[in-house]
């Protein structure tokens, strides 16, 4: 499923952004459409996932988590072994390669739980790009263990302290630097989100996950999974999941985005399940907003998930029936991050954690012995003065 001319999915996406940023769009546009297909652009990225980020990541069967759960089969595909923790490194690696032949100098991004910082860090110190981060001053204090590996990396690492200093002003701030600096900066987006041509270039890089897994899953069972579940705040880990299995109409999707302290309050991050459409971040998609359109706060125990918006894929899948999305508390994922990490001794992030989390529901009306592949998105390091915090250990 591509986005069409310009850039809507089922009328979500588009191109929302200033007169300034439309020119820096349609170069990165017609630059991607070069090397979407090239096989030397292919080769090279190849090389790097396989040889520097660890792919392809193993699809584990969770034999002591079925058997906690007793009726599913669950299978984890394990984004959280690559290089730097997460699968953010797919997205970056794909999007700084394309910075090089556009002959940048300068990469930019915007970091909430801070793995895409650190991803965005990493690979501006492999190919010897200058590298700023914007992160909001609330992200940092809960994330800063991510912020020593950016600054280590030499990176420079901006806080941001307007609005909820969280991801959705990390990435106006990351925005406003690129209209400045457009000439040798290029923005690598986090998510699948933001204006075309991010939505589909965040998705195609990501999609390697679900590619995998296919073929994986096929490998071990002879028959495609049941369910995939994955966590959503922009959608970037979730979309590269289903994406692959997009005309495999018998294998159901379920994103789970971040209910934090209740969908009855103010409290949460589930603008698919409580959202209605805007504009945010240059695209058309489900936002959390009040009935002026004014952005509304968010909260989420994870700060990956911390996001009033989602991508415009997303929203297609939402109206389209093809995903089901679902919301669990921040007390929920902890009791998903606390079971996982004693069950199979694989402590997930709390993106992550979500996804897990909703296993319980699924176990109770899924048939008996349906197969189910959790998208373990991310590894917990970076969360553990949260869960000390949360669980009083």
């Amino acid at each position: 499923m591509l986005p069409d001319k310009r850039g809507y999915f089922f009328g979500f996406g588009g191109k929302f952004v200033p007169e300034t940023l439309v020119s820096a769009l349609d170069e990165l546009e017609r630059n991607y459409r070069a090397v979407k297909n090239d096989p030397s652009f292919a080769r090279e990225l190849a090389y790097y996932l396989n040889e520097y980020a660890g792919r392809p990541t193993p699809l584990y069967y969770a034999r002591n988590l079925s058997a906690s759960l007793g009726r599913l089969r669950v299978y984890l595909k394990r984004e959280d072994l690559l290089h730097t923790g997460a699968h953010k490194i797919n997205n970056t690696l794909g999007q700084v390669l394309l910075a090089r032949r556009m002959k940048k100098t300068r990469v930019i991004a915007e970091t909430g739980a801070g793995q895409h910082g650190v991803a965005t860090a990493t690979v501006a110190a492999l190919f010897g790009l200058r590298c700023t981060v914007f992160m909001g001053e609330e992200d940092i204090e809960r994330q800063r263990l991510n912020v020593y590996r950016m600054k280590l990396l030499g990176t420079e690492v901006v806080p941001v302290t307007s609005g909820s200093k969280t991801l959705k002003d990390a990435i106006n701030e990351a925005m406003r630097d690129w209209v400045t600096n457009v000439n040798d900066t290029f923005y690598i987006f986090g998510t699948v989100a933001g204006p075309h041509p991010y939505p589909e270039i965040v998705r195609d890089f990501q999609s390697v996950i679900g590619r995998e897994a296919r073929r994986q899953v096929f490998a071990k069972t002879r028959r495609l999974p049941d369910y995939l579940v994955a966590c959503v705040g922009g959608g970037s880990n979730a979309i590269g999941l289903f994406h692959p299995f997009y005309n495999d109409r018998k294998v159901k999707f379920i994103g789970v985005e971040a209910a934090g302290r209740g969908l009855n309050t103010a409290k949460h991050a589930a603008s698919l399940c409580k959202g209605s459409v805007g504009i945010l971040h240059g695209a058309k998609s489900y936002v959390l907003q009040d009935r002026f359109g004014q952005i509304a706060a968010t909260h989420s125990i994870s700060a990956g998930l911390d996001y009033p918006g989602v991508g415009p894929e997303h929203a297609m899948y939402k109206k389209t029936g093809r995903c089901a999305y679902v919301a669990v508390s921040d007390r929920e994922a902890m009791e998903g991050f606390v079971r996982l990490s004693r069950t199979e001794g694989i402590i997930p992030a709390l993106e992550s954690a979500h996804a897990v989390a909703y296993l319980e529901q699924l176990n109770r009306k899924a048939k008996k012995g349906s197969t189910v592949i959790v998208n373990l998105s991310g590894r917990g390091d970076k969360d553990m003065s949260t869960a000390v915090a949360a669980l009083k250990l």
